[in-house]
């Protein structure tokens, strides 16, 4: 199975709990990929579709966050699809990896936990975000990338004060997520 084939059967799978612009966004990736051959990729000029988790440590109740480098914004871990990725779900554990500095994440069961589209500057214009959870095991420890100014642990509450509404977006419906497992 392709990357391609990969994000049309997650997006075709994916609930969004019941959410109606998770379901709008839902439905207008899913005609991007039908409409674009390229849209994995960061050379298809209408946009393409990206995969991010955001890095959990439960038991403490934070998340990590990167200083994007580029955009000067607390981020979740993520970025584009490659040619080595097998599945939007291995993309974003990869990213989270290379960006986090830990080994050992696992994501969150049940695929993505929300959706983001957001624009970028030319000349991909939009960036259609697949965003995970990824769960770091107890005791990890992280290391800056060259992607980002700064890592750092947030609890779930301080991530208002330094991001913006789409990372605030995610780290709610991740709690959510977790709740809905037990944890």
């Amino acid at each position: 199975m392709s990357l391609h084939d990969d994000a049309v059967l997650v997006l075709e799978n994916y609930g969004g709990g019941a959410d109606a612009v998770q379901e709008e966004l839902r439905l207008a990736y899913l005609d991007h990929l039908a409409q674009h051959a390229d849209a994995m990729w960061k050379a298809c000029g209408a946009g393409h579709v990206t995969a991010s988790a955001l890095v959990v440590d439960p038991e403490r109740g934070k998340v990590l966050l990167t200083l994007h480098r580029k955009l000067r914004m607390w981020l979740q871990m993520g970025g584009h699809c490659e040619p080595g990725d097998a599945s939007l779900a291995g993309a974003a554990l990869r990213e989270a990896a290379e960006e986090s500095g830990i080994t050992g994440l696992t994501l969150l069961a049940g695929g993505p936990v929300t959706l983001d589209r957001h624009p970028i500057p030319a000349p991909c214009n939009w960036h259609l975000d697949v965003q995970y959870a990824a769960l770091a095991p107890s005791g990890a420890t992280e290391r800056i990338s060259d992607e980002s100014l700064d890592l750092r642990w947030f609890t779930y509450d301080e991530v208002s004060e330094v991001a913006d509404s789409s990372v605030v977006r995610l780290v709610e419906r991740t709690r959510a997520a977790l709740d809905g497992v037990g944890r």
